[in-house]
């Protein structure tokens, strides 16, 4: 009898940083639907494995096409926001996980991104603040090169090297529907056409209708998650010089007696600037006053704030955001889906986007599709394994970030399963990171999403935690 395979053996065959191997043709014609960062991914992984790859997405990508050398000769003003992208404009991160796998589908992108106005902040001037003290050694994962920029620019370089591929075309235009014969999708509406597909993905975000479309056919919808946040958050631009002694700030205040949850964060991007946001909950809502911005970054965060938006100028004017929830379509919970085609992205899941895991997750998609085309899958059924590898990589996102909303008291439910054991045991590791390192390198795995968040649940490591609370 074989060993039983865990979510943590499948979240690293999936976050594995080899390059895929394995790679034949399956389909004559793929269509990805949607042409954000899940949608060019997915289209990366099935250039490996269709004649031809049609992406179709309401903007018009071929236009929206810029190298990589106009991208670096004017950062500014060659890629921006997309009107497909509405919090384009926000703050960004890219976890490690999501570098790591940049690279494994596009091999030199790190440094093509550097070359190109992207950044790699030196570790000392970074600066991580809890509830209002700083922490010298806050949780990361192993040291290696970081690569921070605005989520157009990066965008931009994925969308290049995508639409370089011989093989993969974009449209521009809005999915109506999916053709479906058999049990089987066999293509997708497109206005007024129908446009043949051997194999579907729906990237189209969180506003997927997906769900509709498979119930026309009879099919029932996936169940959905939701976990209402009620996130308001601003980002505004600022001039960085070069000689800046902090290039990364992030401030986390967590809720308590008097106290009111907060996240705010300024990155280093491309443009020789500053990113700066200002986060608040429920009624706390930062509006786009640039007076009112000022006084937030003064008031509510660190010094370091302050200092940027008093002392630089700033670029633009203030651009808000709100998100009333986190979501998960459970897709892997179906006993009847049509084969032939699968969903990626915030289509399956979005979290509260201050912790960062949306991009990055889009990138694990990719790697859990490159998983089920190369496994040698039964096309005329389900694609119950990729749904599956999905949910590997969904629950450690919504693990994480779902774990620090519930704190929010605003915030009631849904609870998951234990929920106080491993509220406790959250607590417990958090502590024991601030005075002791390997603790602290593991969460910081898990927080970037190189590991599965049962690394933090092992015996032996949560009585190495135990033990240090107790001295302390």
């Amino acid at each position: 009898m074989g060993a039983r395979v865990t979510a943590a053996h499948r979240f690293a065959a999936i976050s594995t940083s080899e390059r895929p191997t394995g790679q034949r043709v399956l389909f004559q014609q793929a269509v990805v639907l949607g042409g954000s960062i899940a949608g060019l991914m997915a289209a990366r992984v099935l250039s490996d494995h269709a004649d031809h790859v049609l992406i179709i997405e309401r903007d018009d990508l071929a236009e929206l096409d810029v190298p990589d050398e106009r991208i670096a000769a004017d950062p500014i003003h060659a890629v921006g926001p997309r009107p497909g992208v509405p919090q384009g404009s926000q703050v960004h991160a890219l976890l490690p996980s999501g570098l790591k796998q940049l690279e494994r589908w596009f091999p030199g992108f790190i440094d093509a991104a550097l070359e190109a106005g992207a950044v790699d902040p030196p570790p000392a001037t970074n600066r991580f603040y809890m509830d209002g003290a700083l922490r010298e050694d806050p949780p990361s994962g192993p040291a290696a090169q970081a690569l921070v920029s605005s989520r157009p620019f990066l965008e931009a370089l994925i969308r290049h090297r995508v639409l370089a591929l011989p093989n993969v075309r974009a449209v521009c235009g809005r999915a109506d529907g999916l053709v479906l014969k058999d049990n089987e999708v066999s293509g997708v509406r497109w206005g007024d056409e129908e446009v043949a597909a051997d194999f579907v993905v729906d990237a189209t975000g969180r506003s997927s209708r997906l769900g509709d479309w498979l119930e026309s056919y009879g099919f029932p919808k996936p169940p959905m998650q939701r976990m209402g946040i009620k996130l308001n958050y601003a980002t505004a631009l600022f001039r960085r010089p070069a000689d800046a002694k902090v290039q990364t700030c992030i401030s986390i205040a967590n809720p308590g007696p008097g106290k009111v949850a907060r996240i705010g964060g300024f990155t280093p991007i491309e443009g020789d600037r500053w990113t700066v946001l200002v986060s608040g909950y429920a009624d706390d809502r930062p509006g786009r006053d640039a007076g009112e911005f000022r006084d937030r970054c003064v008031g509510d965060f660190p010094a370091e704030f302050g200092e940027v938006a008093t002392n630089a100028a700033q670029v633009g004017d203030v651009i808000t955001y709100h998100q009333a929830d986190s979501r998960r379509r459970d897709f892997h919970r179906l006993n009847r889906f049509p084969a032939r085609l699968v969903a990626a992205g915030d289509a399956v899941a979005s979290f509260n986007p201050v912790y960062g895991q949306g991009m990055t997750s889009a990138t694990l998609h990719a790697s859990a599709l490159s998983e089920y085309l190369r496994g040698d899958p039964d096309l005329t059924k389900p694609a119950t394994s990729y749904f599956q590898d999905v949910k590997v990589v969904v629950d450690a996102a919504w693990q994480v970030s779902t774990m620090a909303d519930l704190a929010l008291p605003h915030v009631d439910g849904p609870y998951p399963k234990g929920y106080r054991a491993i509220q406790w045991a959250s607590g417990l590791v958090f502590k024991a990171s601030m005075r002791d390192q390997s603790i602290n390198h593991r969460l910081g795995q898990v927080t970037t999403m190189l590991a599965h968040p049962s690394a933090l649940t092992e015996p032996r490591f949560l009585l190495r935690a135990l033990a240090i609370g107790v001295r302390a």
